[in-house]
């Protein structure tokens, strides 16, 4: 039974110093950006200001959000996937529609509209034998038309994109 007590405090123990571990290495990095900062800005108490700011920033995103929106920009990462997405704002389609909108065969326009799918960017349809796809909401089409404006406003000031 003794042995037990002992074993507990000893990941007891261990935990702690995992723990205080932790908060030196944060107390290291914070020290290191505080640095960073006072060199961009030159006034230290600015600079820790600033540091607690954007970290205070950061501690209020959710992780999962984060994740979840990332796999939107993902999906639509891929030429033909942004070509699919383009092609279904003019409305429903079947596959074989977009197969020959983007030119590629039906296992790799089948693969692209099942990553678009599981982003929640579009939405199957079962119509017999067919599968047609479209949008999933308005706000694809907001989304597309907001990269087109960033495109426009680039080239109209002379960026490449």
């Amino acid at each position: 039974m003794h042995e037990a007590g002992e074993e507990k405090s000893l990941v007891s123990k261990k935990l702690l110093l995992l723990l205080n571990e932790d908060a030196v290495c944060m107390a290291c990095v914070t020290k290191e950006a505080v640095g960073r900062m006072t060199r961009l800005i030159g006034d230290a108490d600015k600079a820790q200001c600033k540091v607690d700011k954007l970290r205070s920033m950061t501690a209020k995103l959710n992780e999962k959000e984060i994740d979840a929106e990332a796999e939107i920009f993902k999906a639509m990462a891929d030429p033909y996937r942004l070509k699919i997405l383009m092609l279904l704002r003019e409305g429903e389609l079947c596959v074989c529609e977009i197969m020959i909108g983007i030119d590629r065969p039906q296992s790799t326009t089948s693969y692209q509209l099942s990553i678009l799918k599981d982003a929640g960017l579009i939405r199957e349809r079962k119509d017999g034998r067919w599968s047609r796809y479209r949008l999933s909401e308005g706000a694809v089409i907001d989304m597309l038309n907001l990269v087109k404006l960033m495109k426009d406003s680039q080239r109209d000031r002379g960026d490449s994109l």
